[in-house]
């Protein structure tokens, strides 16, 4: 289990200790000790989901739970600062494949206290809520009083909605915590120049109507007008049919479905069942048979692991624009 991490001294009290350091037997100020090893960029101070942390340098071990947060981390050009991983929706992408075989998968979903603590983190990066459970011993004030710094995706804590802004400050924030901030910084320029540029494409086009099927048969579980997902469908150049419902994700009826009457179906991919399988069940359902994008077998794909505030989004936002707008691939 790692040791507590040494807090630093606020100035006052080093400068009042600065005259006894050089008396023979006297305490060393460690405050100043402290100082000395701080990185640049250090301290840090951050207050992410309610939790407020000071960095007096960047983490060394870190574990990453979720797509994003791996992700995340490997896009900023940590592989070494990580010293596990755990629970991921999707095969990892091909750019972090390399680094990625290189850390140690320390559970298939999320790993138990005992395995946790076995994996010897400075740090936890959730990108999901349930990556941190208290009822487990893993809460983030669990983790603090094992000397074990923690964030969480932001898109679990912040207010309204998950916007494309948000990812831009998980990236950076994550970056300073890190010490490699220029990287953030030049991936954030890099992302905003790609959403910039499908906005551009998509001047003057009419926004399509979009439903979005998750899962379900009595129901399905759709987009609401909150979250990620919705955002992305906009500036992707669609209109989300269930765009109203105040959540980031809602159950739907097939009803509202067939009232609504969606262009294009984007089906969320991800679990056990495939793509075709839910195409299958949408084109097989005689109630189904008037709705535009089932009659004209119109549908947009998306992995789950797109649809979250984390490095893919802003290349998936121009991939579904041309899934929704197939004229723009001219």
């Amino acid at each position: 289990m790692p040791a507590f991490r040494r807090t630093l001294v606020i100035a006052a009290a080093a400068a009042t200790l600065l005259p006894l350091t050089a008396c023979a037997g006297e305490p060393q100020d460690t405050g100043a000790r402290d100082r000395a090893k701080a990185a640049p960029g250090f301290p840090y101070t951050v207050e992410n989901c309610g939790v407020r942390t000071t960095y007096t340098k960047p983490p060394e071990r870190a574990l990453a739970m979720n797509q994003h947060a791996t992700e995340v981390l490997l896009e900023l050009g940590l592989a070494k600062s990580v010293t596990g991983t755990a629970y991921l929706d999707d095969k990892i992408l091909p750019k972090y494949a390399a680094d990625y075989a290189k850390i140690p998968v320390v559970a298939k979903e999320y790993p138990s206290k005992e395995k946790l603590l076995a994996a010897d983190p400075d740090f936890v990066y959730g990108g999901y809520a349930s990556a941190f459970d208290p009822k487990q011993g893993t809460g983030r004030a669990d983790l603090k009083k094992s000397g074990i710094d923690s964030r969480l995706n932001i898109e679990y804590c912040t207010e309204g909605s998950s916007a494309v802004d948000d990812i831009y400050r998980e990236v950076t924030e994550t970056g300073r915590t890190f010490g490699v901030g220029a990287r953030a910084d030049a991936w954030v320029a890099g992302a905003k120049k790609t959403v910039k540029d499908t906005a551009a494409r998509l001047a003057g086009v009419e926004p399509v109507s979009v439903f979005a099927y998750d899962s379900g048969d009595k129901t399905a579980s759709t987009a609401g007008g909150k979250g990620i997902a919705n955002e992305m469908i906009t500036r992707a150049g669609g209109r989300n049919v269930m765009a109203d419902v105040p959540k980031s994700f809602t159950d739907a009826s097939w009803e509202q479905v067939v009232t609504r009457r969606p262009e294009v179906i984007m089906i969320i991919d991800y679990g056990a069942t495939t793509v075709e399988q839910k195409k299958k069940r949408l084109l097989d359902d005689p109630a189904l048979k008037d709705v535009p994008a089932v009659k004209n077998k119109r549908f947009a794909v998306l992995p789950l692991s797109e649809l979250v505030v984390g490095v893919r989004a802003p290349a998936a936002i121009e991939r579904l624009a041309t899934q929704l707008h197939p004229e723009l691939k001219k």
